[in-house]
């Protein structure tokens, strides 16, 4: 980055430090990853140069021959990677995927059902302070309070009462299997359209790791960064009956011109995801989050749901007498990166919570396996139960000794 370093020293900066601290700190947040080289170039490439609003073969400038053969390999890509009928790779993110989704099927004022946010939903599924909780009337269901897994019959009883036009299955933070097949059937049971948020596993759907949505749902929306490992942005994928409108409602509707240099970026992931190593990627991601698990809840650590079946789980620290901002902080001392989360049925507000989000694609990526995820579960005991500066301090010696082994992006230091 000599050119960088020479016009603007303080963002060069920015961007060593950040390198140092993703190479240092175990990266646990579960909405993270780490890219390949291949994808990084793509993204820092000349593309993002050229303005294409339009599609493939259809744009409203000229000078996009190389542009669309991006975007169609992207398409071609996503659309074999995941067996869809359509696929749009146009949105800059997952938030502008939903709502692209939304406008596609729906009129202001309809009614809508989704995961309610303490139990694992996201703030595009109906927050009031979203546009998706402003522009829509939202119904949300939750999880047992005992089994702290998704109540089907729950969710079948709110359907008939309320009647929605669409319900989304999906989460940020939800560590079990979702059955679309059960969604697929309630849907059906009051003429509802099913949309599926699969943000957090596409990676794993895409690797056979875990259920497709896609056979079940009219609308399934994905970001291509975490599981998928690809750059930060979005797609859709829709029956055949929706493209059109689907389209449309990406660019003109939410969206001008797509970002090319990303468009790239995301053909390379979706290729890179077709790969043998991908696949055993995916599934190694979901071992180790269920050694880290299951080694932290036999040091006495309450798991929301008694555990995990993909890539992330939530941890009760307020039996451990800490806030999930607390724990998330003193982990940060300790070179260990997580998030304060809500749990289901939370006492606490948004600002602190009960909980603490953890995923292990990050981790895997790097290559650590199931004995990295035990010294990982000793780590964070250690850190939590911790009221010292010096056990921090000597924490993070031995997250630093760890990463270490597992170099990321070795050959960006030179």
């Amino acid at each position: 980055m000599k050119h960088l370093k020479k016009i603007d020293p303080q963002i060069y900066n920015v961007i060593h430090n950040e390198a140092k601290r993703q190479e240092e700190n175990l990266e646990l947040i579960a909405s993270e990853n780490f890219t390949s080289p291949a994808v990084l170039e793509a993204m820092g490439s000349i593309l993002t140069n050229k303005y294409a609003e339009g599609y493939p073969h259809h744009r409203w400038y000229g000078g996009c021959e190389n542009v669309d053969v991006a975007e169609s390999l992207a398409i071609e890509r996503a659309t074999e990677l995941f067996k869809a009928e359509h696929v749009n790779v146009q949105a800059h993110s997952g938030s502008q995927a939903n709502m692209a989704v939304y406008f596609s099927c729906l009129n202001v004022g309809d009614t809508i059902m989704a995961l309610d946010l303490a139990c694992g939903g996201h703030l595009t599924h109906g927050h009031p302070h979203n546009f998706s909780g402003k522009f829509f009337k939202v119904v949300s269901y939750g999880v047992h309070r005992e089994t702290e897994k998704l109540d089907y019959d729950q969710i079948l009883t709110l359907a008939k009462e309320y009647r929605p036009r669409l319900i989304l299955a999906g989460a940020s933070a939800y560590p079990r299997i979702i059955d679309f097949k059960k969604f697929r059937g309630i849907c059906d049971s009051v003429g509802a359209y099913l949309f599926v948020d699969m943000a957090h596993i596409a990676g794993l759907v895409a690797a056979g790791a875990h259920p497709s949505p896609v056979p079940y749902a009219e609308f399934v929306s994905s970001t291509t960064h975490k599981t998928l490992r690809g750059p930060r942005g979005g797609f859709v994928i829709c029956k055949k009956e929706f493209s059109r409108k689907l389209d449309l409602e990406i660019f003109p509707g939410i969206q001008g011109g797509p970002l090319m240099h990303v468009v790239a970026a995301k053909a390379v992931a979706f290729k890179e995801a077709m790969s043998a190593k991908f696949k055993k990627d995916q599934r190694q991601t979901i071992q180790n989050a269920r050694v880290l698990c299951e080694a932290l809840k036999e040091k006495g650590y309450r798991v929301i749901s008694g555990g995990t079946d993909n890539h992330l789980f939530l941890l009760d620290v307020s039996e451990k007498g800490l806030t999930g901002k607390e724990a998330q902080e003193k982990l940060d001392k300790a070179g260990i990166t997580v998030n304060k989360n809500l749990i289901p049925f939370d006492d606490k507000s948004p600002v602190l919570t009960s909980g603490i989000r953890i995923g292990t694609p990050a981790v895997t990526t790097r290559g650590m396996k199931e004995k990295q995820m035990k010294l990982i579960a000793e780590y964070i005991d250690t850190v939590l139960k911790a009221a010292e500066e010096k056990a921090f301090l000597e924490t993070k010696k031995k997250v630093r000794a760890l990463t270490k082994e597992f170099p990321l992006y070795a050959q960006l230091k030179k």
